[in-house]
């Protein structure tokens, strides 16, 4: 029987500015910072990871901030808009909260939803929307309260360079099922509560440009290391090129670039953030792989000091 992944694992990006990143996605969207650790190809610069309060699987969006990073374009294979979800009856508190700190908001409907869309201090798009389903966060952090607190991902909208491959992949080789089409979108559903619903726009795209403000990659999710296994033979099998099983310390991960140009990841559920952290803790101190240990003075003294803080709402 063909594996069905979630949803969403998690998101990663780029960005030029680490200390602007945490102020963002920290101190104006109430993100907790759950893991501060480094590029483990590049450790001069941070691999920052953003969640719930436990940095679950389908809430994590991750940042790789290298200092005077060149400005990417959005375009075919890259993710269009990051969307997360929100409480039901909260999108008014986050049109304020937004307002109040200088975002630009606008909003979209696709589906008979209402999505508010705005991006962060880079460039990168994102959206909200409201659903039920899934389990709120228990996070409260710089103004916002648990009740209006950002749950996780909703999902993606995939920009594509050849959308009858990338729809394809998603259906054949991730186990999605397509739930509609609308407007010239379609529409996927994975099997979990969030990080389940992804849109992708039926028109091919020109290629964007990698750069601070554009995802390098989106994970899907592996229930266990078992079944981790069973996704790189079935990926495999599909004719789709596929690395070896790599141990990014709190998941394990296979990549693969599907036909529409987007960079694609399958990553474990554990063993999670707390591995080498407590729960309480988390984000809290430098984070690195054994590997890297004995560089440590070096490594800090390399990067540039930062701290979750509150933002101050800019004057009107």
């Amino acid at each position: 029987m063909a594996l069905r992944t979630a949803g969403i694992h998690h998101i990663t990006a780029f960005a030029s500015d680490p200390q602007a990143n945490v102020d963002f996605y920290a101190g104006v969207l109430g993100l907790r910072l759950v893991k501060k650790t480094v590029n483990f190809d590049a450790p001069e610069v941070y691999h920052l990871y953003f969640g719930n309060e436990n940095g679950s699987p389908g809430t994590i969006i991750t940042f790789f901030p290298f200092p005077g990073a060149r400005r990417g374009r959005v375009g075919g294979g890259q993710v269009g808009y990051t969307t997360f979800v929100v409480p039901p009856g909260s999108l008014g508190f986050w049109e304020s909260r937004l307002k109040e700190h200088g975002v630009s908001v606008s909003s979209a409907t696709r589906f008979a939803e209402t999505f508010l869309q705005f991006a962060d201090n880079e460039g990168m798009r994102l959206e909200l929307v409201e659903r039920e389903e899934g389990p709120n966060s228990g996070w409260s952090f710089g103004g916002v309260p648990a009740e209006m607190a950002i749950k996780g991902f909703g999902g993606a909208v995939l920009y594509s360079t050849n959308a009858a491959q990338t729809t394809g992949a998603l259906e054949h080789a991730l186990g999605l099922s397509k739930v509609g089409e609308e407007n010239g979108y379609a529409r996927f559903r994975a099997t979990g509560d969030r990080g389940n619903v992804i849109d992708v726009p039926l028109r091919d795209m020109e290629w964007g440009r990698g750069g601070a403000g554009t995802v390098h990659h989106i994970a899907w999710r592996a229930k266990d290391f078992d079944e981790h296994a069973e996704w790189r033979t079935q990926v495999g099998t599909r004719g789709y090129e596929v690395t070896p099983i790599l141990d990014r310390q709190y998941f394990n991960a296979v990549y693969f670039r599907e036909g529409g140009g987007i960079l694609f990841e399958i990553a474990t559920d554990p063993p999670g953030f707390a591995r080498d952290e407590r729960p309480e803790e988390l984000g809290e101190r430098l984070m690195l792989p054994d590997w890297y240990e004995p560089q440590r003075e070096t490594i800090e003294a390399n990067l540039l000091p930062i701290r979750v803080r509150s933002v101050e709402v800019k004057a009107e």
